[in-house]
């Protein structure tokens, strides 16, 4: 079962080498461990909280909301370029850079997408409200040797692979409603409106705007958080959950 679970995400990936662990924050501590070296450069917002907290060396890089610039010009031998392929789960991006190094993808909202095939190495979580809702573990990709410590609940196995298995049947759940979301609010400020994503990220003027906002999450069931937030926007909006919702 776990070289099928393995095979599964290396066609998702594109890589060869594939490590399972128990938490998606695992992946993350143990790729900026092997790099403690080198200075992270992680996004400015649409990231994730261990992104700052893990690496020893870090800096911001400019975003526009989240997706990548194309001026990303460092010193390949001293920094490594984490991106997240869905920044906040709501736009998926293009991987287009000036930087030359190493390329670290947190793909736990772009797996099944062509997303998650870019950069040397792939991370991801498994977490109750990802792409793969397992509610457990994560996963490293790559087609370099690493020394990479793997640990998951061998039981959680099946289950795992149950939802690798059914993973478009999911990403095709989770679109329709995100396409919904954004036909309903399309006189809103809907951040990269025309970006295919899975959560919907709408910008707001002022409380009477908000509370519209609020009022149709709530009319229909939807899970929201408030911005700005620095794993979602840096902006006053209110960030639709999708991403929560079960098939």
């Amino acid at each position: 079962m776990e070289q099928e679970i393995k095979t599964l995400l290396g066609k998702l990936t594109d890589k060869k080498n594939i490590y399972l662990v128990k938490r998606g924050n695992n992946a993350i501590k143990q790729l900026t461990n092997l790099f403690k070296d080198k200075i992270f450069l992680i996004p400015d917002q649409g990231g994730w909280i261990t992104y700052y907290q893990y690496p020893k060396h870090f800096i911001y890089y400019q975003t526009d909301y989240g997706l990548l610039k194309n001026d990303i010009n460092f010193d390949r031998e001293k920094y490594v370029l984490l991106i997240n392929s869905n920044p906040g789960y709501f736009a998926l991006q293009d991987i287009k850079t000036n930087f030359k190094g190493l390329i670290i993808n947190d793909a736990s909202g772009s797996i099944g997408y062509p997303q998650s095939k870019k950069g040397e190495i792939i991370f991801g979580s498994f977490g109750e409200d990802k792409i793969i809702d397992l509610g457990y573990g994560g996963f490293i990709a790559t087609n370099l040797d690493l020394e990479i410590k793997e640990e998951f609940e061998k039981e959680k196995l099946g289950l795992l692979y149950e939802k690798l298995k059914n993973i478009k049947k999911r990403i095709s759940f989770l679109e329709n409603i995100h396409k919904k979301i954004k036909t309903d609010l399309k006189n809103y400020g809907i951040i990269h409106k025309n970006i295919k994503g899975i959560n919907v990220i709408v910008k707001f003027n002022n409380e009477k705007e908000k509370q519209e906002i609020e009022n149709y999450c709530r009319k229909n069931n939807y899970e929201f958080t408030l911005c700005p937030r620095y794993i979602r926007v840096r902006e006053n909006a209110v960030s639709i959950e999708v991403k929560r919702l079960k098939c």
